[in-house]
C-alpha cells in the first residue's frame, strides 16, 4: 500500500514515516501544499495522510484536488486545531477521517487500514480469487490451503495485481508501486523483471488459477490459467 504524507514538522514526518515503513508500507512525504499537488497529479496513492495548516497554504485545498480527480484515495486529516470547524470543513470536503494532534500511532494506523480495505476491497478482511486467498489482516497469501511465503515487495506486487485482476497495468505504473515517486531513478526495469518472474513461479509452483501474463511491449495483466 502507498501512502502520501502531508506533513511539514519534520520529527512528525519522520515518526509517521518510520512507522507505517515498519508495517510494510511504502511512504512518500510532502512538506507543503505546492509539493503535494504536484505529488497527486503524478502518482497515485492508497491513502494520504493531510495535515491541516502547512507552510504555503491549507491542506484543504489538496483534499479539493483529489477530490476532483475523482480516485480511490483515502484522505485522514490531521490537525493540531482540535476544532469542530475544521473537522466539519473537511468531512464536507470528503474527507473519510479526522484526527486530532496529538495521537497514538496505532490508532492512526487503524484508520488507515480500514479506509484503504473500504476503498480497495469494500471492507473485506479476505480477499479470494480462484484458489488464491488473502489474509490483509495478517499479511498472509494461500493457494489451494497452502501458505505461499513471500518477502515483503513479492507480497505488495501480487496483492496489486489481484487488485487489478485482468487490467493492463504498465510497467512504469509496477515500477512506482514498488519504488514510489523514485521509480524514474531506477537505471532499468531489471529489479522489476526479476520479481515478477519469481512470483510467477512461485504461482506455478503452488498450482494457483490465476498468474502474471506478460504484454509484450505494453505490461502485464494477471490473469486466469
Amino acid at each position: 500500500m502507498k501512502i502520501l504524507i502531508v506533513e511539514d514538522e519534520v520529527s512528525m514526518q519522520n515518526s509517521i514515516r518510520t512507522y507505517f515503513e515498519k508495517s510494510g508500507y511504502l511512504c512518500e512525504i510532502a512538506a507543503t501544499q505546492k509539493n503535494a499537488e504536484e505529488k497527486i497529479q503524478l502518482h497515485h496513492y492508497d491513502c494520504v495522510i493531510l495535515d491541516i495548516s502547512l507552510p504555503d497554504g491549507n491542506g484543504l485545498r489538496i483534499l479539493e484536488q483529489l477530490k476532483r480527480k475523482k480516485v480511490k484515495t483515502g484522505v485522514i486529516i490531521l490537525s493540531a486545531k482540535n476544532s469542530i470547524d475544521d473537522k466539519v470543513e473537511g468531512l464536507n470536503l470528503g474527507a473519510d477521517d479526522y484526527l486530532a494532534k496529538p495521537f497514538h500511532f496505532t490508532e492512526l494506523n487503524a484508520r488507515v487500514t480500514a479506509i484503504v480495505r473500504r476503498l480497495k476491497f469494500e471492507g473485506n478482511n479476505q480477499i479470494e480469487i480462484g484458489n488464491i486467498l488473502f489474509q490483509l489482516d495478517a499479511q498472509k497469501v494461500f493457494i489451494a490451503g497452502k501458505e505461499l511465503i513471500l518477502k515483503k515487495k513479492e507480497y505488495e506486487l501480487l496483492l496489486f495485481f489481484v487488485s487489478n485482476t485482468e487490467r493492463l497495468i504498465s510497467k512504469s505504473s509496477l515500477a512506482e508501486h514498488i519504488w514510489g515517486d523514485n521509480s524514474d531513478r531506477a537505471d532499468s526495469f531489471d529489479f522489476l523483471y526479476s520479481q515478477i518472474k519469481n512470483l510467477r513461479k512461485r504461482l506455478n509452483e503452488y498450482q494457483s488459477e490465476y498468474n502474471i501474463q506478460a504484454i509484450y511491449g505494453l505490461g502485464y495483466k494477471f490473469v486466469q490459467e
